[in-house]
């Protein structure tokens, strides 16, 4: 049996569960499978995710990425948060393949996370990826520690932002961003 097996079988009896019940047998398994796809960002290699789908192209407008879904555990109560992530970047002469965005949200999701923390991670890897004039992210974000325990609130969520180069220094590409996602929402 693996370790993960051991301590949730552990920690099922230290809340009083039995863990041999007929429901309870195959939980510590079931519970390290999920926790291996739930934390896959830890194996994964940037390289890969991106997989050389950097292109040269003269394209010079914002690119942006909206609705993203993610899904990702908090790092302080091990419960799931999830939400959606929007990304934009101006290129300076370099493109990313589309399917790679939704692919670098993943790869910094599927840890144990703060939303502030890969807000920022998610715009940071994009700079260095393919070097924009800027990049835009925000993240949308509803947290089960927020709704299911300490102050209980089922319709709060958490919006954050990351905004590098132009879409920090320009008020106008910020705008116009800020403006796009405006109009994801009134359709």
């Amino acid at each position: 049996m693996s370790e993960i097996r051991d301590q949730v079988t552990a920690l099922l009896a230290a809340i009083g569960e039995d863990p041999q019940r007929p429901g309870l047998r195959r939980t510590p398994a079931r519970v390290e499978e999920a926790l291996r796809i739930l934390t896959r960002g830890y194996t994964q290699d940037l390289e890969q995710v991106v997989n050389g789908a950097v292109f040269e192209e003269a394209y010079d407008q914002m690119i942006l990425v909206k609705d993203i879904d993610f899904y990702s555990l908090c790092e302080h109560h091990l419960l799931p948060f999830y939400g959606k992530v929007h990304v934009a970047y101006i290129p300076a002469g370099r493109i990313l393949g589309l399917s790679k965005l939704p692919r670098i949200v993943e790869f910094f999701a599927r840890r144990l996370q703060l939303q502030e923390r890969m807000t920022t991670q998610i715009a940071d890897c994009i700079q260095e990826v393919v070097a924009p004039r800027g990049v835009g992210v925000v993240v949308e974000g509803f947290h089960l520690c927020v709704a299911m325990r300490g102050v209980e609130k089922q319709n709060a969520t958490m919006t954050t932002s990351a905004m590098l180069g132009d879409f920090r220094d320009d008020r106008a590409t910020r705008a116009e961003f800020l403006a796009l996602l405006e109009h994801r929402r009134s359709r």
